[in-house]
């Protein structure tokens, strides 16, 4: 079968294309055949820093939308040609991946394959960070870093659906801005001084909960735009800025909270924990992510280059099979 790989860290010019074997779904797996694969950040990240990649040659990619090819020993709720979307550790830019059951999702009438591909990690990410991490109460402030990104456009219309009183993006473009408004948010700041522009449109008040996957001085301004008893939820480092630390000084004053979350991490620690949590997330009527960029599985490099430029918005797919 095809699959896109890299065997060095580096540019997207480092992924190739490859014939590998076909793999098999041990106990409690299933195959899937592809469909459509998610381009997600991490995926970038693995490319050109070795995040999470356990050896080379590597084949990226963390959710699929497909039918299911074969089923492993002791799987019994999932058959042979469903159409299912599958979060996986791994793998997924090819024409066949391996997927744990407990993180394969069979398609709920009416949502076609390339919708699809757009939801394993975004769509329970997100509600994780508002609800299970961030635990969002109604009439809270809440401000997103990314608003323009997958789980960014997810989150302001989950934020909303929850009855939050205030949605604040935060975007790095004007483009991006016009685009985040349409998905849930009340106001939309650019990420240069957004600090200074929380606390003017809260009266100087700041936010209930803020969500960052920056990292780095992001994080530490986000923090500081923070409401009393404020919360701030950390979900990755985009920034790749060292180890942000923070302490009593910080936290004691103002009774602040920090949290963090990780869907591969709980995908590997507790994913009975993350299928209810994503059963939950898929159960929210009205979500959109529109698919910005659709490119071939061949040319994963090109989308690799349109997300490394910081300039796209909503969600980007590779189609590996009509």
């Amino acid at each position: 079968m095809r699959a896109v790989r890299f065997s060095e860290y580096g540019g997207p010019e480092v992924l190739t294309t490859a014939d590998v074997e076909v793999p098999e779904p041990g106990p409690g797996q299933v195959s899937i055949d592809i469909a459509y694969v998610g381009v997600n950040f991490a995926d970038l990240k693995a490319r050109s820093e070795g995040y999470r990649v356990a050896s080379l040659p590597y084949v990226p990619g963390l959710e699929v939308s497909g039918r299911i090819r074969a089923v492993g020993a002791g799987v019994d709720d999932l058959a042979v040609g469903q159409e299912v979307a599958a979060l996986t550790e791994g793998g997924a830019y090819a024409e066949v991946v391996v997927a744990d059951a407990v993180t394969t999702f069979p398609l709920p009438a009416g949502l076609d394959l390339r919708t699809a591909a757009t939801l394993p990690t975004v769509l329970p990410t997100a509600y994780a960070l508002l609800h299970a991490v961030g635990r969002l109460r109604e009439g809270e402030t809440v401000l997103v870093q990314g608003a323009a990104g997958g789980v960014g456009t997810v989150a302001g219309q989950l934020a909303r659906a929850a009855g939050a009183g205030r949605v604040i993006g935060v975007v790095s473009s004007p483009a991006k801005a016009e685009y985040a408004r349409k998905y849930g948010y009340d106001d939309v700041v650019l990420a240069d001084g957004f600090g200074a522009a929380v606390r003017e449109l809260t009266g100087g008040r700041g936010v209930d909960l803020a969500l960052d996957p920056v990292g780095g001085e992001t994080l530490r301004e986000t923090r500081e735009a923070l409401a009393v008893f404020g919360r701030v939820v950390s979900f990755g480092n985009a920034s790749s800025a060292p180890a942000w630390q923070v302490g009593q000084p910080e936290l004691y004053p103002t009774g602040l909270s920090v949290g963090g979350f990780s869907i591969l991490g709980l995908a590997q620690t507790a994913p009975r924990e993350l299928r209810a949590l994503a059963e939950r997330a898929f159960a929210v009527p009205g979500i959109d992510l529109p698919v910005t960029g659709e490119y071939p599985l061949s040319d994963a490099a090109g989308a690799h280059r349109a997300m490394g430029s910081r300039t796209t918005t909503g969600k980007l797919l590779l189609r590996v099979a009509d």
